[in-house]
């Protein structure tokens, strides 16, 4: 059993829509909490409508008290009160598997997040994660570091440790180069995966998706580098088989190219 509080994707690659899709195809039941309600496809993001925080609180408080996730993720939080109403929850729940996902912008380029929410997950919600899983831009905001190449991921990770996560799990997909590099430091041990970068314009809900991988492997009992090796090697191989869906010419035979959303269907091995 799992946990997703995350905003909702109308496009169905990202958020909870590739939440639940993961969670189902690891073997996990997937519940739900919906923060923000986004008219999006694999172009971009239309409009965004956060939910109120009373439907928020609600959502999450009839999961935990009859389902009993045990592991949690959070996404798409939109706003600073919706960062703080979260933090009070996984509080008062005593939510300990907690991935934070530190949504701030789409693959499209679009913000998720509102600028002055930044500092409250930094605050808020680092120091409550077992894993916290930025990219690189993330980690950039979070930290304050320039976090250039794998020894800017190395650095921005123990920054992250040191302001209160278990573990952080920096990734290297908006990197450059023909390699991939994502870093794991959970405060002891480093852990480095490598993997050719992929030419492909799917990456929609990448994010989510091994965020969201790790969870499901915490709910059902792996140790973190294992839950972190098994959810990478699922967005590998979701981003390899994608459908390639969207982002095709517009009426006037303009090509959009659009990120296309993964294969969540992808094969997996126990």
């Amino acid at each position: 059993m799992a946990l997703t509080i995350a905003g909702s994707d109308s496009g169905g690659g990202a958020g909870i829509q590739a939440d639940l899709k993961t969670f189902h195809a690891l073997g996990v039941f997937g519940t739900s909490a919906i923060t923000a309600l986004t008219a999006q496809n694999t172009m971009g993001v239309r409009s965004v409508h956060p939910v109120p925080l009373a439907m928020v609180r609600d959502q999450v408080n009839v999961v935990v008290e009859d389902l009993a996730p045990r592991a949690v993720k959070t996404g798409m939080l939109a706003t600073s009160e919706l960062v703080g109403e979260v933090a009070a929850l996984l509080e008062a729940h005593a939510l300990r598997r907690y991935v934070l996902d530190p949504v701030m912008v789409a693959t499209s380029g679009d913000r998720l997040l509102d600028r002055d929410a930044e500092g409250a997950v930094a605050t808020l919600l680092v120091p409550r994660a077992a894993l916290v899983t930025p990219n690189l831009d993330e980690a950039r905001i979070l930290t304050g570091l320039p976090v250039k190449g794998e020894d800017g991921q190395r650095e921005a990770a123990r920054a992250l440790v040191e302001m209160g996560a278990g573990a952080a799990l920096v990734k290297g997909g908006h990197g450059e180069g023909d390699e991939l590099v994502d870093l794991l430091w959970d405060g002891q041990e480093e852990y480095i995966w490598r993997r050719p970068r992929l030419a492909t314009r799917n990456t929609h809900g990448t994010g989510c998706t091994l965020s969201a991988g790790v969870t499901a492997g915490l709910a059902l009992g792996d140790p973190l580098e294992v839950a972190v090796d098994r959810a990478l090697d699922f967005v590998a191989r979701a981003i390899a088989t994608a459908p390639n869906l969207g982002g095709g010419p517009d009426r006037e035979g303009t090509d959009r190219a659009g990120h296309g959303p993964l294969n969540h269907f992808v094969t997996v091995e126990r």
